[in-house]
């Protein structure tokens, strides 16, 4: 078996080539390109010399869809197929399984401060699911992690700044991209004052980008009293905060009814500090969106539809 690996990496890291995986699934190679290219079933890892990688997620991908093949489903039909079991059958582990590797991958990784391991789990990640999924089952589960092990000493304030510093790279053209393209309704978003954890932040203006809104980020530890004034100027549709510390008292007894009461658009607050207030939100007329990206972003265009 020819099989490619990194330094010490454990197993289910590993990459193979496209001979590989013919041998192991048995489905020859032209087959494999036109799954990959005329029906998308997956994306293998590209190198920077352009050939295609494979990981053990690929082939039991692959190895699933030739069962389905074997049952009379048509090849046109699989990727829905596919889509729709989230394919949490293919392997034995499972999905949840999958998620939790590639989570522990890269929490080693942050620990190491080793960004060429954070990044061979992103891509990795990325060439077999969606970018919302990744978000909701890799990076949100990530960012709190990182947060438990600041909160209870056992991890650093470093670590959370390395990956934040990471991600706010691998998001940033991604972000750009799409904000060129958008003119569906305006949100205007930031972190609340005080708190300066915008990678949360950051991957939900992705997803409301990715869903065809247009984001107007304003960063971090941003003053209430400034975003009245600034729906008026942008016509923005909505507030959109987002918090992972709690804020004081004075934030949600005063300042956050006081930005309610000077706009006329619906204010949000997702993140932690959204599950951890949701009384006081309520009370404020804020709308929580809890910490799952898919979910918030569900809330959000019920309320604030896109054309």
């Amino acid at each position: 078996m020819t099989e490619l690996s990194r330094n010490n990496e454990p197993a289910e890291t590993a990459l193979y080539t496209i001979g590989t995986v013919s041998e192991l699934t048995g489905v020859n190679a032209i087959t494999l390109r036109a799954w990959e290219r005329r029906y998308g079933l997956f994306e293998p890892v590209r190198k920077a010399s352009g050939h295609r990688l494979y990981t053990q997620a690929h082939i039991d991908l692959i190895t699933h869809a030739v069962g389905l093949l074997d049952r009379g489903m048509r090849i046109g039909q699989i990727k829905a197929q596919l889509e729709a079991e989230n394919t949490a059958s293919m392997v034995d582990a499972g999905v949840e399984g999958i998620w939790g590797r590639y989570l522990d991958r890269m929490v080693s990784a942050v620990i190491q401060f080793n960004e060429a391991g954070l990044e061979d789990v992103y891509s990795e990640a990325l060439s077999l699911y969606s970018i919302n999924d990744v978000t909701d089952k890799l990076l949100t589960p990530l960012l709190t992690e990182l947060g438990r092990r600041w909160e209870s000493s056992e991890g650093s304030i470093a670590e959370e700044h390395f990956f934040g510093f990471y991600l706010r790279n691998k998001l940033g053209a991604r972000f750009h991209h799409r904000v060129k393209s958008q003119n569906g309704p305006k949100l205007l978003m930031a972190c609340l004052p005080g708190d300066r954890h915008e990678t949360g932040l950051l991957l939900f203006a992705l997803a409301a980008n990715l869903a065809g809104y247009c984001t107007i980020p304003l960063g971090s530890d941003m003053p209430l009293e400034e975003f009245p004034p600034a729906a008026r100027k942008t016509g923005c549709q909505a507030i959109v905060l987002s918090g992972l510390l709690r804020p004081d008292s004075e934030i949600l007894e005063k300042k956050i009814p006081a930005l309610t009461a000077g706009t006329d658009v619906p204010v949000f607050l997702g993140g932690r500090a959204s599950v951890e207030t949701y009384e006081q939100l309520k009370r404020a007329n804020v709308i929580a969106l809890g910490t799952n990206v898919t979910t918030a972003l569900a809330r959000l265009q019920d309320l604030v539809p896109v054309a």
